[in-house]
């Protein structure tokens, strides 16, 4: 009997003595995982083709990421499908860290309202690091028409209904153009081209009669004074145009859309981990080198978002563009 309760008073105390060590241990092992990440390169999977404003900015971000991890860190470019071919490869990539995903508003805002069905899930199949770039839009009518200010363009397209078209050749174009058109209350026919810059031509010989384009895209028409630039898509005026008005300026103070880029690793990544990331490339898109590739893209440099703070945005933002988006009847699949 004496030899059995000494055998249980050994046994309960070593229980204790396992029970005040794991905190300790687990808490020293995620440390240990943070700071000697990552073990191996990282490859960022970027949902857009080389030379899209993505590439250009995670190529001058993985410089100085390369610099600080010690490691090398490979753009691997998978554009096509809308981006749904990179969106699938990161969702089922090792949750590690050592793969991430360079995407735009596209993929995790506009794709699940344009296809019925996706292979994969922009909340549930990531872990989202953080948002850096905001894009405005500028409304561009073709010169002969005559309407210099967007309340004249407003105006005319309201007397004329259906005998207008609007040219696009991206989806955030599209949508840009759709939430004008519903905001103002006029009707208009969709042209699609296969990239924005295809239908310049037909924008200034008269063919189609607007067309909303990002900033990088409408500034060198705007400079030569080739279209009337009627308003910006965004609350204030853009360093790069500065003479044109903005949304609220040019009498349409609603009119607010931006696309984005952001980071996101696979769902699953250790939360140490995603913070690490996300401390780096706050680090690196402060660096000059790649605030001026940020600026030369027409974007405005967003103070990179927690990733709590982008996975917020990411669910309002797949709302907002699906309201559009349903409304429009804008369908790919």
């Amino acid at each position: 009997m004496r030899t059995r309760s000494r055998r249980r008073a050994l046994l309960v105390g070593a229980v204790a003595g396992l029970a005040a060590l794991p905190a300790p241990r687990i808490a020293r092992a995620q440390g240990g995982a943070a700071a000697s990440w990552p073990e191996d390169r990282v490859t960022i999977v970027t949902s857009l083709p080389a030379g899209s404003s993505v590439d250009i900015t995670v190529r001058a971000m993985s410089e100085s990421l390369a610099r600080r991890w010690g490691k090398p860190v490979v753009v691997d470019n998978r554009g096509g499908a809308n981006g749904v071919l990179a969106c699938e490869m990161v969702a089922r990539a090792r949750p590690d860290g050592l793969t991430l995903l360079a995407t735009s508003a596209m993929t995790h805002a506009a794709n699940p309202s344009l296809y019925e069905r996706l292979p994969y899930d922009p909340i549930r199949d990531f872990a989202a690091v953080t948002r850096y770039l905001n894009a405005a839009f500028v409304v561009m009518a073709h010169k002969g028409l005559g309407t210099p200010t967007l309340d004249a363009f407003v105006a005319r397209l309201r007397r004329e209904p259906g005998r207008h078209n609007f040219g696009w050749g991206s989806v955030p174009s599209r949508v840009a153009t759709e939430l004008l058109r519903m905001l103002a209350g006029f009707d208009a026919v969709h042209v699609g081209y296969r990239g924005n810059q295809a239908g310049f031509p037909d924008l200034l010989n008269g063919r189609i009669s607007f067309m909303t384009v990002d900033v990088v895209g409408a500034k060198p028409l705007i400079d030569r004074g080739a279209v009337d630039a009627l308003a910006l898509t965004q609350a204030e005026r853009h360093p790069a145009l500065p003479g044109v008005p903005t949304s609220a300026e040019a009498g349409m103070p609603d009119y607010l859309f931006t696309t984005w880029s952001g980071i996101y690793a696979p769902a699953g990544a250790p939360p140490e981990i995603v913070a690490k990331i996300h401390a780096d490339i706050v680090t690196a898109t402060g660096s000059p080198e790649v605030r001026a590739r940020l600026d030369a893209l027409g974007g405005l440099r967003e103070p990179p978002s927690t990733p709590a703070e982008f996975a917020a945005f990411t669910a309002a933002e797949i709302e907002s563009w699906g309201r559009i988006i349903r409304r429009a009847g804008i369908r790919l699949d």
